[in-house]
C-alpha cells in the first residue's frame, strides 16, 4: 500500500509526515494525544522545545510500561464485552417497549 503525505500540527507547528491510508485515523488520534500531553506538561512545568518533547516522551513511555507491567488490557476483548452489553441492553429495551 502506498504512503501518502499528511499534514499535522504539534504545539501549533506544522509537520508533514508519511502514512498509509489505512493508518491515517490512528495517526491523527496519536497526534491529538501527543499534542494534548505536550500542552499539559508545558503549562505545568513552563519548559518548552526539545526538553518538553523529551520529558513528554519519557512520561508517555513510563505510563505505557506501567500499564504493561500491571497487565494492561485486551482491547479486542473489551470491544467484545461492550458489544455483548450493547446487545443485552437492546434486548431489554425491546422488551420494555412491548410493555407500553
Amino acid at each position: 500500500m502506498e504512503s501518502e503525505s499528511l499534514d499535522i500540527a504539534l504545539l501549533g507547528k506544522e509537520y508533514r509526515v508519511a502514512c498509509k491510508p489505512d493508518e491515517r485515523e490512528g495517526l491523527l488520534e496519536a497526534v491529538a494525544f501527543l499534542d494534548g500531553k505536550l500542552r499539559e506538561l508545558g503549562a505545568r512545568t513552563g519548559v518548552s522545545g526539545e526538553k518538553l518533547a523529551l520529558m513528554t516522551a519519557l512520561n508517555i513511555t513510563h505510563e505505557y510500561l506501567s500499564s504493561q507491567r500491571s497487565g494492561g488490557f485486551d482491547l479486542p476483548a473489551l470491544k467484545r464485552r461492550i458489544g455483548l452489553m450493547s446487545a443485552r441492553l437492546d434486548g431489554v429495551l425491546a422488551q420494555q417497549d412491548r410493555l407500553f
